[in-house]
C-alpha cells in the first residue's frame, strides 16, 4: 500500500518530457554528468514539440537557467551523447537487447541537431502505456546529476513506495561504484551523493524521500529507499497566461478612454474596476505560481471585468445636477 503524502506540487505539462518506462529504467542517463543530462532532456522535448531534434543554443540555455554554455563544451556534450547506448535485460528469460541512442549530431555556430536511431522513436513519441513524466522546470532546479537520476529511477517504479537495494545497485545507480573515496567510506558516499540527492528531490519535486539503511552487524550492506507521492497540481499554461496579459494591456490602454466619461459616478466606477484590474498583475508576473484552474477564474473574472467597462462606455451620459430643480407646474400660474 503507497504512503500518502499532503505535498503538492505545481507541474508544466507545457515544459514536460515523455520517456518509456523502459529507457528510464535502462539507466539512460548511466556516466553523464549532469549538463550533458540537461541536453538529452532537451533533445527529447524539442522531438516531443515538433518532431525535429534542432534547437539553439540560448533556448536550451534558458529552458535550465544556464548563464552561458562554452561553444567547446557544448560540442563535447553533444559528442558525449552519441555514446550513449541503451540495453533492456530480462534475466528472469535469459534475454537482452541494445543498441545506440543517437545515430548523428552535428553542432554549426550554436545550433544543435540530433538524430535519433529509429529503435529509439517509440520510447519518446508512441507512447502509449507506461511511461514517467519529468516537468523540466522542476528538473531545471537540481544542481547534481545524482538527484536527476534518482527522481527518474522512483518515478519509474509507478505503484512503489519501497525499493531494497544493496551497497552495490545503488553504487551502480549513482554511477559512483569505481569510486575508491566511496568504496572505503559509505559515510561519504551519503554525504556526497544519496543525501545530497534526496535533500534536492524532497524540496522541488512532488515526491518526499527518506531511507534506512541495513547492516550485517556494523557494516552498512544497503539501504532500503521509501518514498511518497504528493498531489501534482497543472500549471497554468503559456496560452492563458498569454490571454490574461491581453486583457490587461486592453484595459490599460484604453485608461484614456474611460478617464473621458463624462458621468461622474460611472467614471469612479470605472477607476475603481481599473484598480480591480491591475491586482491580477502579481500572477502572470514571472516565476508564474498559478494553477491551471486558477488561471480559468481569473479569465472569467477579467471578461466580466471588461464587459462592465464597455457598458459603462456604451450608456455614458452626464450626470444630472440636482442643486436646482425647478417644478415647471408650480411656476407656471
Amino acid at each position: 500500500m503507497a504512503i500518502k503524502s499532503k505535498k503538492e506540487s505545481l507541474q508544466s505539462r507545457e515544459n514536460s518530457i515523455k520517456k518509456s518506462n523502459e529507457i528510464s529504467m535502462a539507466e539512460l542517463n548511466y556516466g553523464l554528468d549532469l549538463n550533458q543530462m540537461q541536453l538529452l532532456a532537451f533533445a527529447i522535448y524539442s522531438t516531443q514539440q515538433d518532431g525535429k531534434t534542432e534547437f539553439r543554443k540560448h533556448q536550451f540555455e534558458k529552458k535550465f537557467g544556464i548563464e552561458q554554455l562554452r561553444p567547446n563544451d557544448a560540442m563535447n556534450n553533444a559528442y558525449r551523447l552519441l555514446d550513449m547506448k541503451i540495453e533492456l535485460r530480462d534475466l528472469e528469460k535469459e534475454k537482452s537487447r541494445g543498441h545506440n541512442v543517437f545515430m548523428d549530431y552535428y553542432y554549426d555556430n550554436g545550433l544543435f541537431s540530433f538524430e535519433w536511431n529509429p529503435k529509439m522513436i517509440p520510447h519518446i513519441l508512441d507512447l502509449k502505456e507506461r511511461y514517467i513524466v519529468i516537468d523540466l522546470e522542476v528538473a531545471s532546479h537540481f544542481k547534481s546529476s545524482f538527484s536527476w537520476r534518482l527522481y527518474e529511477f522512483l518515478k519509474g517504479h509507478y505503484g512503489y513506495f519501497r525499493k531494497e537495494l544493496t551497497k552495490q545497485e545503488i553504487y551502480e545507480l549513482f554511477n559512483v561504484e569505481e569510486r575508491k573515496t566511496y568504496q572505503k567510506s559509505v559515510s561519504q558516499f551519503k554525504r556526497g551523493v544519496l543525501d545530497v540527492a534526496i535533500k534536492e528531490i524532497n524540496y522541488y519535486t512532488e515526491l518526499d524521500v527518506w531511507y534506512k539503511e541495513q547492516k550485517n552487524g556494523r557494516a552498512i550492506v544497503g539501504f532500503k529507499i521509501y518514498w511518497s507521492k504528493g498531489k501534482v497540481l497543472e500549471k497554468a499554461t503559456d496560452k492563458q497566461i498569454a490571454a490574461i496579459q491581453g486583457v490587461m494591456e486592453a484595459v490599460e490602454e484604453n485608461m484614456f478612454t474611460y478617464a473621458q466619461i463624462k458621468n461622474d459616478e460611472k467614471r469612479m466606477r470605472a477607476f475603481e474596476i481599473m484598480d480591480w484590474v491591475t491586482n491580477y498583475r502579481p500572477y502572470i508576473t514571472d516565476p508564474i505560481e498559478i494553477t491551471k484552474t486558477k488561471a480559468d477564474s481569473i479569465m472569467e473574472d477579467l471578461d466580466f471585468q471588461l464587459s462592465l467597462l464597455n457598458g459603462l462606455i456604451d450608456t455614458d451620459k452626464p450626470m444630472r445636477d440636482t442643486s436646482f430643480y425647478y417644478n415647471w407646474l408650480e411656476g407656471s400660474d
